[in-house]
């Protein structure tokens, strides 16, 4: 029974209504920090990857050709001696379009300044050893 003769309303008031778009806003916040910091980190690990398949190949390279430790080689030396499906073997650069290189026989390739510089707060530099 209504006291005051009011017709009963159901529904949410407005205090209501704005704590749950608070929560919502909170949770979209930290779920969008927590997913750039993996799509860096993937990005890193992706750089990482096609360092160490450029180092394998120059290596591979190096034997077959029967070249001396300091010796410089092309990146299209280099291509058949990775996976065809490698995107980064076609393109010799990174995801940052930055080209690897220079490639010295018996010298690791070094990730880029610019790829160092913007994954530096989730790759720290001993993530890139030996490649920095």
């Amino acid at each position: 029974m209504n006291p005051f003769n009011y017709p009963l309303r159901r529904g949410f008031t407005l205090l209501e209504i704005m704590v749950v778009v608070s929560i919502i806003a909170l949770l979209a916040a930290i779920a969008t920090s927590n997913l750039i910091r993996a799509r860096k980190r993937a990005q890193a690990a992706k750089i990482l990857d096609d360092l160490r398949t450029l180092d394998g190949a120059l290596d591979q390279y190096a034997i077959e050709n029967n070249k001396n430790s300091g010796d410089l080689a092309l990146f299209s030396d280099l291509q058949p001696y990775m996976k065809r499906m490698n995107k980064m073997a076609l393109l010799g650069a990174d995801i940052f379009g930055q080209a690897y290189g220079p490639y010295t026989v018996d010298t690791p390739p070094k990730v880029s300044d610019l790829a160092f510089q913007s994954l530096s707060d989730v790759a720290p530099e001993s993530f890139w050893s030996p490649y920095h």
